[in-house]
């Protein structure tokens, strides 16, 4: 695949640039209570499609839901449940790029995000911080990208009424992901 710059970003080049796993983080944040539980994914893999014309490029990213971890192994257990991602019927949470723009300096990844069989479209607001080279020679790119959705327009549901009309877990999770990816050969 020949490397050629993109007219948008300076040092920008289009071609398939892979996820590094070990330069990434898939996380997101939910209220529980009065307070906010963080959790991240262990594992995923996705791809970036850099194409010369930029709106015309594609990411998509594969996520397996059973790699939970918010640092309480018995909370990890209960969010693999039926309760909530009920990993062994739906193991995975995917996403599909089908847009992007530009809105000034930054950018809106337009997509299908699936998870428990349900597609929805999402839009991650995302902050592109750059070209460079790893310490491999390969051209790597970086963004940070976030996004908030309603964790019940994917039938995750599950909650416990308390006192006050107040409730365990809360509706909004906010998505965000700081991904490094390099350019395959």
């Amino acid at each position: 695949m020949s490397a050629t710059a993109t007219t948008t970003i300076p040092g920008l080049v289009a071609g398939t640039y892979t996820l590094d796993a070990a330069h990434t983080e898939i996380g997101f944040t939910v209220r529980h209570l009065m307070t906010k539980v963080r959790g991240t994914f262990k594992e995923f893999s996705g791809e970036i499609v850099v194409t010369d014309s930029l709106e015309e490029s594609t990411a998509t990213v594969t996520v397996e839901l059973s790699s939970v971890d918010t640092r309480s192994e018995q909370r990890d257990g209960h969010l693999r449940s039926g309760d909530f991602f009920h990993v062994e019927q739906s193991p995975k949470m995917t996403f599909a790029s089908t847009a992007l723009r530009s809105e000034g300096d930054a950018y809106v990844l337009v997509g299908d995000l699936t998870i428990k069989d349900v597609t929805k479209p999402i839009e991650f607001a995302v902050e592109f911080l750059g070209v460079d080279q790893n310490a491999y020679g390969q051209t790597i790119i970086g963004f940070e990208a976030t996004a908030s959705i309603s964790r019940k327009d994917w039938g995750i549901d599950f909650n416990v009424p308390l006192e006050g009309g107040k409730l365990l877990v809360g509706d909004k999770v906010d998505i965000s992901l700081d991904i490094q990816a390099a350019l395959q050969a």
